[in-house]
């Protein structure tokens, strides 16, 4: 039997998630058992502060004991806990990873942006080429604190770059009213797009056939674009939305108010109040690349973690 049971954490700026998967790197399979996601919000102040907030550190830890409870119950056998750009940039991340290490028994990992990015991309473009979508393909993961743009095909990554305009950290830092006003939102889109112009110097965007989107706020647009009655992982997963529908529900977004954001049936409540600034980036990144159309994956660095538990024989 070559199957092995693991549990993969990927604790980001907003967020904390877990998978628990029977995973066969013979047969090239991933058997979800228990996929879970709480909005934590540990990067709360970070880009201001340099620091993890104490309230914030707790309802991570809350959601790590939770998440624990789950681990044990389902027997898994290696456990990797990677952390991501809120703890990068953090003073007090010693702090955190004690926290980590005394509920899970794990130490947990703060992986370089270059790492994350490789984890992102290995998650969602495992199963693209047999679908029959053309590489390369450019995978962007738009999260909380940061976002990565990983360029490469079926043989692995060609370069990737790790950039700070997560959608926690845009709204920190620019989008201020309710809703933003047109200044602050140009403010933002000048930060993106500086930023995306940084990512350039080191990722050729121009040679990406496919543009791949993965993460919470490019699943929310999509369950946005496709008009769902409320979030279906399984329509969003593999869909296809047109460039200008992206512009259509970024527009929209950044338009309306945390009561009508709220009010939409798809909308996670951590999402409300940081789902225009994702929105916006992505509407930029699609806007810079210039292509029909945007990949929409499930799969993303908690499964490429699950798959490095198997693949690389890490210890955990």
């Amino acid at each position: 039997m070559t199957s092995q049971r693991v549990a993969a954490f990927d604790c980001g700026t907003n967020s904390i998630r877990l998978l628990v998967a029977d995973v066969d790197p013979v047969a090239g399979t991933l058997l979800d058992l228990d996929r879970r996601m709480e909005v934590v919000r540990l990067g709360q102040g970070v880009d201001r502060t340099g620091r993890l907030a104490p309230e914030a550190l707790e309802r991570t830890f809350e959601a790590t004991r939770r998440y624990a409870e789950a681990v044990r119950a389902f027997g898994a056998e290696r456990v990797r806990f990677v952390a991501t750009s809120a703890t990068r940039d953090a003073e007090n991340r010693d702090e955190f990873a004690a926290g980590v290490r005394d509920i899970l028994g794990v130490e947990p990992e703060v992986v370089t942006g270059a790492d994350e990015a490789a984890l992102s991309f290995a998650g969602a473009t495992r199963e693209l080429a047999g679908d029959g979508v053309a590489g390369p393909y450019l995978v962007v993961d738009i999260g909380g604190g940061s976002t990565e743009f990983v360029l490469g095909d079926a043989s692995g990554v060609r370069a990737a770059r790790s950039v700070d305009i997560g959608c926690v950290r845009m709204t920190e830092r620019h989008l201020h009213e309710d809703p933003p006003t047109a200044e602050q939102v140009a403010a933002a889109r000048a930060d993106v797009e500086a930023a995306i112009a940084l990512a350039a110097q080191t990722v050729p965007l121009h040679e990406a056939h496919t543009l791949v989107g993965v993460a919470g706020s490019v699943t929310t647009v999509a369950a946005m674009a496709l008009d769902l009655e409320a979030y279906d992982s399984s329509v969003i997963h593999r869909s296809r939305i047109p460039s200008d529908d992206v512009r259509d529900v970024s527009a929209k977004l950044l338009a309306a108010s945390h009561a009508e954001r709220a009010a939409l049936p798809f909308m996670h409540p951590g999402r409300v109040d940081v789902i225009g600034a994702g929105a916006l980036v992505l509407e930029a990144v699609v806007d810079r690349l210039g292509l029909p159309d945007l990949v929409v994956s499930e799969h993303d660095i908690l499964d490429g973690i699950a798959w490095s538990l198997v693949e690389a024989r890490l210890p955990g």
